[in-house]
């Protein structure tokens, strides 16, 4: 991450006091998961940058994924009684008990880009994560002709990247010639390339690997390489980091990424946030269609 990008998500991390949101409102509570990610780095500087230009109130906390601190800062944000909280849960069932705990306080609760399980929350906005679990399991088809054997690096505790893998699981089940031979977890970039090494070493027929994230499939594109099987084993990522980016346009491994809008979704969040406030009904759930990008 360049020195500017660490600059920026630092301001980001840090809280912030504006004008006043409105003579009854606190505020905005905001948790995100990391800022470890390009993807959750922009989705903090929208909130942020969406907040100051509505003249609102926002304070932005960083569970760095650990859902004790993310309790610890939901807890936090209801002692200082903000009007609403927009989070994006490290776990979708542990972050429930944080969830109920504010809407017993009587606070909104808006989800981005990870559902909450067990309760409705005042709205949930991100990527609709079937539908792009979806184009990736047809852009895997139609890169391997229709058949082939294919692994999938996964994230179960996540709720979205559920609904990814189970759209790219849908589309490949079309395809009575492709298979998929192999599901593990690999979280963090360290853990996707052990995780991919093993798939190509237990199963060396595999033709195509699909990330649940970008940096599943940039670890997975490094296992091929070293396993010695560039330009036999497609990879395929989900999020559109500029670095994946860069990759499917000059690494014959990685043919393509599910692309994400994360700053339409924290300018969405903030703006929900303030209809809330003003006592206007917001959509239960609002749905952001994912891009695909391939090579130029």
């Amino acid at each position: 991450m360049s020195i500017s990008r660490i600059a920026k998500s630092l301001l980001v991390s840090a809280a912030f006091t504006l004008a006043a949101f409105s003579a009854q409102a606190e505020g905005i509570g905001a948790s995100l998961l990391t800022q470890q990610h390009p993807f959750y780095i922009e989705l903090g500087q929208a909130i942020a940058a969406e907040a100051k230009a509505k003249n609102v109130p926002v304070e932005i906390a960083i569970a760095n994924q650990d859902l004790n601190k993310q309790l610890a800062d939901i807890e936090d944000f209801i002692v200082k009684g903000v009007s609403v909280i927009i989070m994006s849960p490290v776990d979708s069932k542990g972050a429930l008990a944080a969830v109920m705990r504010a809407q017993a306080a009587g606070i909104k609760v808006i989800t981005v880009d990870v559902p909450v399980e067990g309760t409705e929350v005042a709205s949930y906005i991100g990527t609709d994560n079937y539908a792009g679990g979806v184009k990736a399991g047809e852009l895997m088809a139609e890169q391997l002709g229709g058949k082939g054997n294919v692994a999938i690096i996964d994230y179960p505790l996540v709720q979205s990247v559920v609904n990814r893998v189970n759209g790219f699981k849908e589309a490949i089940a079309k395809h009575p010639e492709m298979k998929i031979v192999s599901i593990q977890t690999g979280i963090t970039r360290a853990e996707a390339l052990a995780v991919a090494q093993n798939m190509l070493q237990s199963n060396p027929d595999i033709a195509g690997i699909f990330g649940f994230g970008d940096d599943a499939a940039l670890a997975a594109a490094v296992a091929v390489k070293s396993a010695g099987l560039t330009g036999k084993v497609k990879v395929i990522g989900f999020d559109g980091m500029p670095e994946a980016i860069a990759a499917v346009d000059s690494d014959p491994d990685m043919v393509g990424v599910i692309q994400q809008f994360p700053d339409q979704m924290g300018k969405l969040a903030v703006d929900t946030a303030i209809k809330i406030v003003a006592g206007e009904e917001v959509p239960a759930s609002q749905p952001i269609v994912p891009g695909v990008y391939t090579k130029k």
